[in-house]
């Protein structure tokens, strides 16, 4: 309903995902400043100085900005990539596991379920992993509760799901449920997940240089609190709204580039983490309510005929 309540609204007027709340102190304290140097300049104040225009260059205060803000989409990017990689090696494991392991007892079909389940929990751990959050009710209803206690106590979560899950596939090679080719194939997936974990903690542990950050911030406020008196002399008693729209635009882009940077958080702009977790768990439980044409473990079978029997 919220949702709905929100398209109706056109996207100019729209708070909700933008990033006014965390500029409008800037914006206001600029247009206060323009408008004083008005008042000044009213007042035949030597306030209008035009010259203070080559101070900080326009062109390299926007080569700044745009620097910073194609860095910070850049790492949304590698975020989002990362987690359709992700929801897709989660999926097509999944499959594998469900259509590929032999099933010879009832305790077989359990099995299957649970390291189904762990491939969700994987994802669910991850996203906890980068928000920095502990290990809560999310996991514990996708895994036994010896698991799960297990869990809570491991410095990262969903290194230890991928170990369970790669000891089960390992299992059933042992016991002659997969052969190597399936096994292999198999690990080369959940390498995949931990490579995609690996991207995403690069993308949370590196963020932009402080000094970096600060320079840029500097550079904007004195860029606007040098901006009316530049203007004043043309614009006179317009000066303080023209300053703070002006700001409103510089200080916008900074914020943009601010709040994606990190993109596996709770902000409006983040990426919708806790919606694709539960797609997944979507997509594994309509797996496990498809039953794969099985066959028992024959051991006079050779892996050649287990490749034409469709494994």
């Amino acid at each position: 309903m919220a949702d709905d309540k929100a398209k109706k609204v056109p996207l100019v007027l729209q708070i909700k995902g933008s990033v006014l709340n965390k500029i409008a102190k800037n914006v206001i304290l600029c247009g206060i400043f323009g408008t004083i140097v008005s008042i000044l300049y009213y007042f035949k104040l030597p306030v209008s100085q035009p010259i203070l225009g080559s101070v900080i260059p326009s062109i390299v205060l926007g080569l700044l900005l745009v620097f910073r803000t194609n860095t910070a989409y850049e790492r949304f990017w590698e975020g989002r990539k990362s987690w359709g990689s992700i929801v897709n090696t989660v999926r097509n494991l999944a499959r594998q596991i469900w259509v590929s392991v032999e099933e010879v007892s009832p305790e077989d079909r359990k099995d299957k379920k649970i390291a189904l389940n762990l491939l969700v929990a994987f994802a669910v751990a991850t996203k906890l992993h980068l928000r920095e959050e502990p290990v809560n009710h999310e996991l514990k209803e996708l895994m036994p509760s010896s698991m799960y206690l297990e869990l809570k106590i491991m410095n990262n979560p969903p290194i230890e799901v991928a170990f369970w899950i790669g000891d089960y596939l390992q299992g059933q090679y042992n016991r002659n449920r997969l052969n190597s080719y399936q096994l292999i194939s198999m690990q080369e997936l959940l390498n995949n997940l931990v490579d995609n974990l690996g991207v995403c903690e690069r993308i949370l542990r590196t963020p932009m240089p402080l000094a970096y950050a600060i320079h840029l911030k500097q550079l904007l406020l004195l860029y606007c609190l040098l901006l009316p008196f530049q203007m004043v002399s043309s614009l006179g008693w317009w000066t303080g709204l023209i300053t703070a729209l002006v700001s409103f635009t510089l200080f916008g882009i900074e914020a943009i580039g601010l709040e994606i940077e990190n993109p596996f958080g709770y902000d409006a702009n983040d990426l919708p983490l806790d919606t694709i977790c539960q797609t997944m768990k979507r997509n594994i439980d309509d797996l496990i309510s498809l039953t794969p044409n099985m066959r028992s473990h024959s051991p006079n079978l050779t892996n050649a005929e287990d490749v034409s029997l469709g494994n």
